[in-house]
């Protein structure tokens, strides 16, 4: 069965009536309707009717690099893998705070420090709490942290010290998550995420497309992610990293890409939906199509491992797609 424009109209106006997604049936029928510019045309419309009109900034910077025990398949900071991924235990704190200042001073809202490896010891925390308070005394930043499976007295720790937000990526669906990840769980994540809200910290959960998934897996993913109902959906493009074992994973198309990122904002159209890491690989007219088609946020400067488009050039994005900065 297929479906019309008409139809299309009338479901992106329910969304926006009731502020509630569609259902699995109208998903895949989404997923196969031809005509991509419409669909990405209902997406926005439903993103400009329920998200803010400046587009939702963040940046992170890498607090903790490589090292790894867990073995992750798409992840160059993984011990398990050979991948050159430079290793530290800290970031010294003036390199912290000079990253943080400068994404300041740029007008991104949002700071994150994000750590390798399963979990954190207490000294590790300690010192981070440490550096999350001087963060909030120092900057106006709204601070996030992303440190892998905490317990509840780690994350009350951290709420302690200013971070408002907690990121912990679901990744991909449940089914295709334990082929990727044998270290650690969907639930292990879940029990987490549960720490935080119980905590009152908004939550960032997302993950990475184009791992080898199908179009009914991704479906799965942006239907369990509304479940969950995270504050903040980060969508990143696999980035296929030699030494890993998926660097040989064939790119998908910048079409799926796009028709991915609409199709979430009829799951999600509450959420913050936000480019993330992979995105450097998307043509500029790809990029504007996505920042008018579902897309309201986005991680700026570099990521983890990889770099990231220029400040001054996502700015101009922003203004052509129609977006406040």
């Amino acid at each position: 069965m297929a479906i019309t424009s008409e139809e299309i109209k009338k479901i992106s106006e329910r969304v926006i009536t009731e502020r509630k997604g569609i259902s699995r049936e109208e998903a895949e029928l989404l997923m196969n309707y031809p005509d991509l510019d419409f669909l990405c045309d209902e997406a926005d419309k439903i993103t400009r009717a329920l998200q803010p009109k400046e587009v939702d900034s963040c940046s992170i910077v890498n607090a903790r690099s490589g090292l790894c025990g867990e073995d992750c398949k798409w992840c160059a900071q993984s011990r398990h893998y050979s991948t050159g991924c430079e290793s530290y235990e800290f970031l010294p704190y003036e390199d912290t705070l000079r990253a943080a200042r400068h994404n300041e001073k740029e007008g991104i809202r949002r700071f994150s420090l994000v750590t390798s490896g399963r979990n954190l010891s207490e000294k590790s925390l300690e010192e981070f709490c440490r550096q999350y308070r001087r963060l909030s005394a120092e900057t106006d930043l709204y601070l996030c942290a992303s440190m892998g499976l905490l317990s509840r007295s780690q994350m009350q720790a951290l709420k302690d010290a200013g971070v408002k937000r907690y990121h912990c990526n679901m990744e991909t669906s449940r089914k295709v998550f334990k082929r990727l990840c044998t270290t650690h769980s969907p639930e292990d994540k879940l029990l987490t995420i549960s720490h935080a809200r119980d905590l009152g910290m908004d939550i960032c959960s997302g993950g990475i497309i184009g791992m080898g998934e199908t179009n009914s897996d991704r479906l799965d993913f942006a239907f369990e992610l509304a479940e969950l109902n995270p504050d903040s959906v980060p969508i990143n493009i696999l980035n296929p990293i030699p030494g890993t074992p998926l660097e040989s994973t064939p790119l998908i198309s910048e079409e799926e890409i796009i028709r991915t990122a609409a199709i979430f904002r009829f799951i999600l159209p509450c959420q913050s939906i936000r480019f993330a890491g992979g995105r450097m690989r998307l043509s500029d007219e790809s990029m504007r199509r996505m920042m008018r088609g579902g897309v309201n946020g986005v991680l700026m400067g570099d990521m983890l491992t990889t770099v990231s488009n220029q400040i001054a050039d996502d700015r101009k994005l922003f203004a052509d797609s129609g977006w406040i900065f």
